[in-house]
């Protein structure tokens, strides 16, 4: 059989490795990502002149957009910047770092395949650096990096380095995150971001920009159950195609090929695969995360929200789960409250029924709370809702396993939650 690695679809040329960078205030996130793009020569000659105020570039600026970010030196909005060697092609999200916008991590990191997690060297781990591991452990973000920044500020001193690594790889163990690569780094003088240190020959390891080239990326939708959240039903009626009845929509998981059996959820209707398209030419196979139409062999009833899955993998469908949330609104989360579930491309009505118990960042415990969550935490709930929703566990497949509760008088956005927990 014919495999997803058959393909050659990844080959240094063309893997894209999207990464989000985080870590407390003026840990130097901004400036990290300012020398990645100015050492590896991704910046234009305008954009560098633009950020040059006394002769001397000041990188931070490059990706802090705002006028607020520029004033106040902090960056406040996730930046996306696209950026690429011979090697490989980016996609990085230089996301806050003050408390008060760590719901923006949970955006930037969303869609990572590896976090960047700054440290101070002269601060070591702090809360904000539990926290920013915590949400990469309950995202499932499979790299991180821990890169002790600074170390111009600390003479270079590899006690300093090896006491942070070891506290933090401690903590990330508990939050069952598996892969840590430790890099010592200075972002301002450029030690081990691009180029190697010369001021630290006790560390043999990559630079940073060497780690994100030769990280695994993606994988293999071959090992993946298959999943396609049906966006929009095409029907031309047209002269030539007077029956013509697709499902379209970006596959979120593994890999679909003509011929196979599949169910519709929620209803439950069986059918198999007549033909996939993409970008308008048949093709006898696709996979995640590409875009297709795909048509069934029989006369079903499909719409916007509804899941094809192979029949003999679908997913469970649940209308009361547990749940763990990263609360993202200003105003608390309570028990009892009506929200709106945004569930891939499927909007249904629900009710908290309980908050169970709020994460401590400090010992790694599940407390109990009295009833609401506010800005920031990370929490447990019971939700039920009025239809039921075909809901994998996280793990399995973040696309069905992840959603959105949603304020239904304003449409604000109130956290974003997986199906499981971390470490699940």
């Amino acid at each position: 059989m014919t495999t997803f690695a058959d393909q050659n679809v990844h080959t240094p040329t063309t893997t894209l490795l999207r990464f989000a960078t985080a870590g407390s205030v003026d840990d130097g996130k901004s400036t990290l990502v300012g020398r990645l793009l100015h050492d590896s020569k991704s910046v234009l000659a305008d954009q560098l002149e633009s950020i040059s105020r006394t002769g001397t570039p000041d990188l931070a600026l490059l990706t802090d957009g705002l006028r607020a970010e520029r004033e106040q030196g902090i960056t406040i909005d996730v930046a996306y910047r696209y950026f690429a060697t011979p090697r490989r092609r980016f996609i990085l999200a230089d996301t806050p770092g003050h408390v008060q916008y760590t719901r923006n991590m949970v955006t930037g990191a969303s869609t990572a395949e590896l976090t960047v997690i700054l440290v101070d060297a002269r601060n070591g781990v702090v809360e904000q650096t539990r926290r920013h591991a915590a949400v990469a452990a309950l995202l499932r973000v499979p790299h991180v990096v821990l890169a002790v920044n600074k170390m111009d500020l600390v003479d270079y001193e590899e006690e300093v380095f090896a006491r942070i690594t070891k506290e933090f790889t401690a903590y990330a163990r508990e939050l069952a995150i598996s892969e840590i690569t430790a890099i010592p780094i200075s972002a301002l003088a450029g030690d081990n971001v691009v180029e190697p240190s010369a001021h630290m020959d006790w560390y043999a390891g990559p630079t940073v920009l060497e780690h994100l080239e030769t990280v695994p990326t993606g994988p293999d939708p071959d090992n993946d159950v298959a999943r396609l959240p049906v966006q929009y039903v095409i029907r031309p009626q047209t002269d030539a195609q007077p029956d013509y009845r697709a499902y379209a929509g970006k596959i979120a998981s593994g890999v679909l090929r003509v011929g196979d059996p599949v169910t519709v959820l929620p209803a439950g209707r069986t059918s198999t695969v007549a033909s996939i398209d993409m970008l308008g030419t048949p093709v006898d196979r696709a996979w995640a995360p590409q875009s297709v139409a795909v048509s069934l062999a029989d006369d079903v009833d499909v719409a916007r929200g509804d899941v094809i899955a192979p029949s003999s993998e679908v997913p469970s469908l649940v209308q009361e789960f547990e749940a763990t949330v990263c609360h993202v609104a200003d105003r608390p989360l309570r028990a009892g409250d009506r929200v709106l579930i945004r569930h891939t491309t499927r909007t249904v009505r629900a009710v908290v029924r309980e908050i169970r118990s709020r994460l401590t960042l400090h010992d790694l415990a599940q407390h109990r709370v009295e009833g609401e969550l506010v800005a920031n935490d990370i929490g447990t709930l019971t939700v039920r809702t009025a239809e039921p929703l075909p809901l994998d566990g996280y793990a399995d497949c973040p696309e069905t396993g992840s959603f959105l509760l949603i304020d239904p008088a304003d449409g604000n956005t109130l956290a974003a939650g997986i199906a499981g927990g971390i470490g699940d």
